[in-house]
């Protein structure tokens, strides 16, 4: 018997029934709040959700042989999936997971029901659902986790690699940044105070199941921030388009073996800023240095997103030299 046809036997079908009205509820930030739950949506998402879901729970190996944030407290844990047939029948790969997951049992098991068309249209947030909508918890994640001294609660050490968002606001740019974090190999990802939530359901979707990779930390205060990283030596840059120190002399620098004011290879807390206004003075000032991405064409400037791209994996190269 497939798994469609396992969970066919508990069909979902009523769009006003209470559960699918509450899960709908998610989508705004006082229901998220008040349950502590999020919306992943869409196939990638769910995909990712459910990846590690399946990887914590086989986790047979000390905690430092792990990557950072393979533990439930760090990432989002998978509470509920709800999912049509037809997305199952597109994506055997999800439909395998879901497999997987279904037969778990105790602390790792996950309530799922197949859903009609009708009821994933109340339940998602898109204005095009993909078949898929995955409830998960939000984790508690606080700063001795990323960047706290090596210890029981930090058994990696500081972060090496950590990108932090100043108040950026646009949950695509959030997005943007999360998944390059991410592919880059950052350790986490910092939101100061002021950043858009998180926990949106057009920010999660931005983020493309990155947000299930590494820990992100939220509604930090920049204080906060600049005790911690300097408490453990990490250096702490600022992406800056008007700064004179330029990127490209940093990554070239061992090569050519230029006297340049910072090494990329050093533990770094890259700052990326605001969309409009930039970082702030203080933000700037806070910084070992400012460093700018050079622009040899005629454009005015580089999207927050794309500027974080080249920064996280000129530090991510220096490193895993």
């Amino acid at each position: 018997m497939s798994i469609s046809e396992r969970l066919a036997e508990s069909l979902l079908s009523n769009p006003r029934a209470d559960r699918v009205r509450t899960v709908a509820g998610l989508a705004r930030r006082s229901a998220r709040s008040k349950q502590g739950l999020f919306l992943a949506e869409g196939p990638q998402n769910v995909r990712e959700a459910l990846s590690t879901h399946v990887a914590l729970g086989s986790f047979q190996v000390p905690a430092t042989t792990t990557p950072r944030g393979a533990s439930s407290a760090l990432l989002p844990v998978l509470d509920a999936l709800y999912v049509t047939e037809s997305c199952l029948d597109r994506h055997p790969d999800i439909a395998q997971l879901v497999e997987a997951v279904a037969d778990g049992a105790g602390p790792h098991r996950v309530f799922i029901r197949l859903v009609t068309d009708e009821v994933l249209k109340v339940i998602s947030d898109a204005q095009t659902p993909q078949g898929a909508v995955a409830v998960c918890r939000i984790p508690t994640v606080s700063m001795a986790d990323v960047l706290g001294p090596a210890g029981e609660t930090n058994p990696h050490g500081p972060a090496r690699l950590t990108a932090a968002l100043c108040r950026v606001q646009d949950p695509g740019n959030a997005g943007t940044i999360i998944r390059a974090a991410d592919a880059a190999g950052a350790d986490a990802v910092i939101l100061t105070s002021g950043s858009v939530d998180l926990h949106n359901p057009k920010t999660v979707r931005s983020t493309a199941g990155s947000l299930f990779h590494l820990p992100v930390l939220t509604q930090v205060e920049f204080t906060d921030l600049v005790r911690a990283a300097g408490a453990v030596g990490a250096q702490m840059l600022a992406a800056d388009g008007y700064a004179a120190l330029n990127l490209d002399e940093l990554q070239d620098a061992p090569l050519t073996g230029a006297s340049v004011a910072c090494d990329l290879a050093t533990p770094t807390v890259w700052l990326f800023g605001n969309e409009a206004q930039g970082l702030s003075d203080t933000e700037k000032q806070a910084a070992a240095h400012r460093v700018a991405v050079p622009l040899y064409g005629r454009a005015e400037s580089l999207n927050v997103g794309t500027a974080a791209t080249l920064c996280l994996y000129a530090s991510a190269r220096a490193q895993r030299r």
